[in-house]
């Protein structure tokens, strides 16, 4: 992963020149700035579709708009993704797009300023490479303030376009965006509108990530969004089924790398600490999870922190025995205080299409 050093927010070439001199807290502050004036410029812009790093908006309205759709009949779905999209977004074009809302020339030289920032990269053996620069022609500064309003701005072209030319209506289907990720539920025509996308993103120097593309029927098939499996679910009382929505199993796995890190043998932090930010992990990842059909992956995280956590006390107080007794499911998460997920008020279960 490279880091991409910020410039000075003075426009002035020497500086320019020498950005990866200049250290990046200044930077981010002015992006900051710039960002609180600049944002509700563009927010008036973008299309109702958009869902990524906007305010009010995100991935869990997103989910449920996708949801939604399904459930009204929108079952031929593009799963669609976009190579690279924050290294390959073309600074013209998206200086144009910048510049049809801003005419301030210090603004805009200043965007173009970030865009320009050099680029550090280190390889596997440590190797520094530098890229980026004056020179380059096309990309976003990744890990910067203003970078997910840039990348908006520039999506919002492909949005619009597709709703200027009436695609909706010719493919029967919606669009849901969340920055690079986005698909497109239709109504029977998910190949033609996979093909015209791949013309228009072609158009706008971008690429469609073949190997994380695929065009998929959601009564028979399951496809991942923004960290949910959507597709047929089945009722485990009487097996009937229904178009659903449950946290996937990759993020699953990530909750649990990160529990993994958290109780690591070498954690020497006071329980208490440590209890502390696995509850808070917990907490966070089930607010995001929180919609849909949850109850299995609950039992399963709960599973998989109680033997954790067993462990893991196991070894601090060098337990002779695997301490199922000691460390019991009521004492760690009762005495102890660990966060069971089935204990959260899991809210009201959408409404079921069979």
């Amino acid at each position: 992963m490279g880091e991409r050093l910020q410039p000075n927010p003075k426009v002035d070439r020497d500086i320019v020149q020498f950005a990866w001199c200049v250290p990046t807290i200044r930077d981010r502050v002015v992006q900051t700035a710039a960002k609180l004036v600049l944002e509700p410029i563009f927010e008036a812009d973008l299309d109702a579709s958009a869902y990524g790093y906007r305010p009010r908006r995100g991935g869990p309205d997103a989910i449920k708009e996708v949801h939604a759709l399904l459930c009204c009949g929108y079952t031929d779905v593009v799963d669609a993704d976009l190579a690279r999209y924050f290294d390959t977004i073309p600074h013209r074009e998206l200086l144009q797009s910048v510049a049809r809302r801003i005419v301030d020339r210090n603004v805009l030289s200043l965007v173009k300023m970030w865009l320009k920032t050099p680029i550090e990269e280190r390889d596997g053996d440590g190797k520094r490479r530098m890229s980026g620069g004056r020179h380059s022609s096309c990309g976003t500064p990744q890990g910067g303030v203003i970078s997910p309003m840039l990348a908006n701005v520039y999506m919002n072209r492909f949005l619009r376009y597709w709703r200027q030319t009436g695609r909706n209506a010719t493919y029967r289907a919606h669009v849901i965006s969340y920055a690079d990720d986005f698909v497109i539920l239709s109504r029977g025509h998910a190949d033609k509108a996979l093909a015209w996308t791949r013309r228009v993103m072609t158009k706008l120097g971008l690429a469609i990530n073949e190997t994380k593309t695929s065009v998929r029927d959601a009564r028979q098939e399951h496809f991942d969004f923004l960290g949910y499996t959507f597709g047929p679910h089945h009722y485990r009382k009487d097996g009937h089924w229904y178009l659903g929505a449950s946290p996937s199993k990759k993020s699953i796995q990530r909750l649990k790398g990160k529990v993994g890190e958290i109780l690591a043998s070498g954690n020497q932090a006071p329980w208490p600490e440590v209890r502390n930010q696995l509850n808070s992990l917990l907490r966070g990842w089930c607010s995001y999870f929180g919609y849909g059909t949850r109850l299995i992956a609950y039992r399963a995280i709960d599973h998989y922190v109680y033997h954790s956590v067993r462990h893991f006390l196991v070894r601090r107080h060098k337990v002779p025995t695997r301490g199922i007794r000691r460390f019991s499911d009521e004492v760690v998460h009762g005495e102890l205080g660990v966060l069971r997920l089935r204990r959260v008020h899991l809210g009201p279960a959408p409404s079921a299409l069979g």
